[in-house]
């Protein structure tokens, strides 16, 4: 059982210091949905048969502990691969579907309107891509996550070259919401099958039928922590910083196993993980750069911004494996620009480029996200941002993301503004638009790269 200080320091931690689970995930497996006369059918059964209470028991888990659940999800098996018998026009009506009842159930957002090609473009996947830009102008929940690239297979440019033109497409169709739809698009290397964070979350195909996975986000606590620790001892090096932010997030996994555990036993279904990631809120108090600017950055973005990303992404994911066994997902720091109101004012004063952001996620959780562009930035420039960050992932091992959008009609230094905890974010440069389309063109994959012969 918790102690007495520990109880009372983690009602601090939430009524001050802003945390809170940020999202319960359900994963439902769709295998035994692949159908083609009745898959619609199937795929509503089987969504309403385990997902009918998931927000009423996460309501009444939230009163009875006290604490906050921000978002409670669905993630479903990739539907290229669950549809790919089915026509595109189907698949568009499979995404309807999981809007449309996702809306029933009180659900917020659902994931799994994706694809797995990072070897190569199969014709589901394929018809899936071509109807990206339609679904995700056109339905409120529904999230797509396409992974290019793996280190065991590399970087399939081909399929990021596609993308490139999904992205400008799904922009222009939602120009009246400054290219929202490009908000619940993802492209991934080496995506994860357990991360129930939007939009990159899909059910693995390792995954049991039924799972609960558990996000819990504070970087509130972790900022107030780093605050106390200096002014208690105005001589703390970094590496006493960094163990105190261990030990911080040892606490914050395990109030995120205990609700976790909890919604799954209510629910009689599997408890997965618990996804330890800092992942900020437009709010005051509940942001990453702050906690950046606390450790003695002036900006985000100054020099040493890499390296006290590091640092803080390395003390997270210790003190959560410390605390669970079940630490999964993605578990770090995220940087997304829009959803991160000191990232977004850093990115106004011209402290924090896209070269700067590209170097920070080599160290952290995620990748380029949430980031706002011109809306002139060409399809090509599009790929090869993509494929950079993708490189990163392949080489260092790990798993990157891009959630670009090309905000149709805007220059840089304008805001758009996504509403939500989808933020608002000013316009970033793109330097050397362009430049790269030979290169994109050459199309093909790049082939593995040698750490992948660890066998």
């Amino acid at each position: 059982m918790p102690e007495f200080q520990e109880i009372l320091e983690t009602i601090k931690m939430i009524h001050l210091e802003n945390l809170d689970v940020r999202a319960v995930t359900m994963g439902i497996s769709l295998w035994e949905c692949a159908d083609g006369d009745n898959i619609k059918a199937r795929i509503r059964e089987k969504i309403l048969k385990y997902a009918s209470n998931l927000v009423s028991e996460c309501n009444k888990i939230e009163q009875k502990y006290g604490i906050p659940i921000v978002n409670k999800r669905i993630a479903v098996s990739p539907i290229a691969l669950v549809a790919a018998q089915s026509s595109m026009d189907q698949m568009i009506e499979i995404a309807v579907l999981l809007d449309k009842v996702c809306e029933e159930i009180g659900i917020d957002l659902i994931g799994g309107y994706s694809a797995l090609v990072h070897k190569g473009i199969k014709t589901g996947d394929q018809k899936l891509m071509d109807s990206i830009p339609m679904v995700l102008s056109q339905t409120e929940r529904v999230c797509s996550a396409i992974n290019v690239a793996s280190t065991k297979a590399g970087i399939n440019i081909e399929a990021i070259m596609k993308l490139g033109n999904i992205i400008k497409d799904s922009a222009i169709r939602s120009k009246e919401r400054h290219g929202f739809a490009c908000a619940k698009l993802v492209v991934f290397a080496n995506i994860p099958e357990d991360n129930p964070f939007m939009a990159g979350a899909s059910m693995g195909v390792g995954e049991p039928d039924c799972v609960i996975n558990v996000g819990v986000s504070g970087p509130g606590v972790v900022k107030k922590a780093v605050e106390d620790a200096i002014k208690d001892d105005p001589d703390i090096d970094l590496g006493g910083l960094a163990e105190v932010i261990k030990k911080t997030s040892f606490k914050v996994t395990r109030v995120g196993e205990l609700i976790g555990r909890e919604i799954a036993r209510q629910l009689n279904v599997a408890f997965g993980i618990v996804d330890l990631s800092l992942a900020p809120t437009p709010k005051v108090g509940d942001s990453v750069g702050e906690i950046l600017e606390t450790l003695g950055l002036d900006a985000v973005g100054a020099p040493g911004t890499t390296a006290a990303l590091a640092m803080l992404n390395d003390a997270v994911k210790k003190g959560g494996l410390f605390a669970s066994s079940s630490v999964g997902g993605l578990s770090g720091a995220f940087i997304p620009v829009s959803e991160d109101i000191v990232m977004s004012e850093s990115v106004r004063k011209g402290t924090l480029t896209l070269e700067k952001l590209e170097a920070m996620t080599s160290v952290c959780s995620v990748g380029l996200d949430m980031i706002a562009i011109p809306g002139d930035t060409d399809a090509e420039t599009i790929s090869a941002i993509i494929a950079d960050e993708m490189a990163i992932g392949i080489i260092n091992n790990k798993t990157t993301a891009v959630r670009l959008i090309p905000v149709p009609g805007m220059k840089a230094g304008e805001k758009a503004v996504f509403g939500g905890l989808f933020g608002e974010a000013y316009i970033v440069p793109v330097p050397n638009n362009r430049m790269s389309r030979k290169f994109i063109r050459f199309g093909g994959r790049i082939p593995a790269p040698l750490q992948s012969i660890n066998n």
